[in-house]
């Protein structure tokens, strides 16, 4: 049996909102755990909410701090290799019209 879709838009009422922010609150948390076991990577998931004083960190603050730390460190990933949609279209012209010339 599937389930009906769910209607993604903000709930006026407070207790409603409360509730479904729990309850997607720990989802999250418990797919952020899945992913770190069963890919074998690091991550960490920092949630702020104004339902709370203070924001909740999976694993711990210190681990996050340590994911953190490393993305920050990162080096940066070379942008000429990126594509975007006009560049890849104004090489795929350059390279018609270079076998055009080359045609008999």
């Amino acid at each position: 049996m599937a389930r009906r879709k769910v209607r993604v838009a903000y709930i006026p009422n407070d207790s409603t909102r409360k509730t479904t922010y729990k309850k997607r609150k720990k989802s999250i948390i418990k797919k952020v755990s899945e992913l770190t076991v069963l890919c074998g990577v690091q991550a960490c998931a920092i949630i702020s909410s104004p339902f709370d004083s203070q924001m909740e960190v999976w694993p711990s603050p210190e681990e996050a701090k340590q994911v953190i730390d490393r993305y920050k460190n990162a080096p940066v990933i070379d942008e000429s290799k990126n594509v975007n949609q006009e560049s890849f279209l104004m090489q795929r012209i350059d390279k018609a019209k270079d076998q055009l010339k080359k045609a008999p």
